[in-house]
């Protein structure tokens, strides 16, 4: 119930940013309009942010022109189907001039074929040498079609194969962009929900450890009001490092909605976890931020951390719920510290959110 409480308020905040925004600068509260600046609010498409930024500086204002162009260039949800489609026609274009070349290959081959039983036939009736040297020459001259007609394909096949391959590695970017948070660089919710059922179900067959910790940046609103979106997402790009940086291999670090991040912790027990978000809590809290164009003093971004480890029964949801649950109280018990679901501090029911 914390999670999906703490998720419905989210989302209002969001909304009620987005409307904001759109009363703000006189846009007409259609889906689109609502859409751009939803997801401008989350800070979740960094390119989104920074072309809105970039167009607000310069001009002062965003044209439903502008508008239009936003949404098509960096929210149509169609855009990832039409590169899949694009290289679909592709390949399916390559294999049709494969197997037009076989083809060709084929009939050259067959030709071949014919021409050696009807020498190996006027050979047999010959009589003189210059009708021996003529049936000779036209099996040479025939050869050398075949011949050429294999290097033709062979050269076809090389070329195809790393067409393929190339289209292989753009279907496999594709699949890896649409599961990554553009801002961190961490994967996305979309990420983490597959990795994190994923885990459970190894668990649940390996009957080895899984933990898992949310974290919250204490006070993100307050960047974003006091200093622009530009600074908050500095901030979450601070995190979303730190992150890489301090996790071991076999953890799996996500975005996992707004100034909220996860880590799913295989085979780590609770104490371990708990170890590991400490680490990352005191290096995120010694790194001073610092205004990139003023180069002005923010002071030092901390975080509140929650923790949780599969019990018998949970399912992925359970993990989480409690996990989050931990988080808030954290929160509640003065912020910038770690509560794990063992700790007397710690409440399976919280009511409400806390910055």
């Amino acid at each position: 119930m914390a999670a999906m409480q703490n998720d419905h308020e989210r989302t209002l905040a969001y909304a009620e940013l987005a409307l904001n925004q759109i009363r703000a600068l006189r846009h007409g509260a259609m889906p689109r309009n609502y859409e751009i600046w939803y997801v401008y609010s989350t800070g979740y498409n960094a390119d989104l942010n920074k072309a809105i930024n970039d167009t607000l500086a310069e001009q002062g204002r965003l044209s439903d022109a502008d508008l239009e162009q936003l949404h098509e260039t960096y929210l149509s949800h169609g855009r990832t189907h039409e590169r899949i489609d694009r290289i679909g026609a592709r390949v399916v274009s390559e294999i049709d001039d494969m197997m037009s070349l076989l083809a060709d290959t084929l009939g050259t081959t067959a030709t071949f074929g014919d021409n050696l039983k009807g020498a190996s036939q006027k050979l047999s009736l010959a009589t003189d040498h210059e009708q021996i040297k003529a049936i000779v020459e036209r099996l040479v001259a025939s050869t050398r079609e075949m011949q050429h007609a294999n290097t033709a394909l062979e050269e076809r096949l090389s070329t195809s194969r790393q067409e393929i391959t190339n289209l292989q590695a753009s279907l496999e970017a594709i699949s890896a962009e649409s599961l990554t948070d553009p801002l961190t660089g961490l994967g996305n919710r979309k990420h983490f929900d597959r990795v994190v059922n994923e885990a459970v179900r190894s668990a649940a067959v390996s009957r080895l450890p899984l933990s898992l910790l949310m974290m919250d940046i204490d006070h993100f609103k307050s960047f974003n009001d006091n200093y622009g979106h530009l600074t908050g997402d500095q901030v979450l790009r601070l995190v979303g490092m730190t992150l890489k940086q301090s996790i071991k291999t076999k953890d799996i670090p996500a975005r996992y909605g707004g100034e909220e991040f996860a880590v799913v912790l295989p085979n780590t027990p609770l104490r371990q976890a708990l170890v590991v978000a400490d680490d990352v809590r005191r290096t995120v809290m010694s790194k001073e931020l610092k205004k990139k164009s003023t180069g002005e003093i923010l002071g030092r971004v901390t975080l509140s951390a929650g923790v949780s480890t599969l019990k018998p029964d949970d399912d992925a949801y359970a993990l989480i719920e409690r996990a989050d649950a931990c988080l808030y109280s954290a929160k509640r018990n003065g912020r910038n510290r770690v509560i794990c679901e063992t700790d007397p501090e710690f409440r399976s029911v919280e009511p409400a959110k806390v910055a």
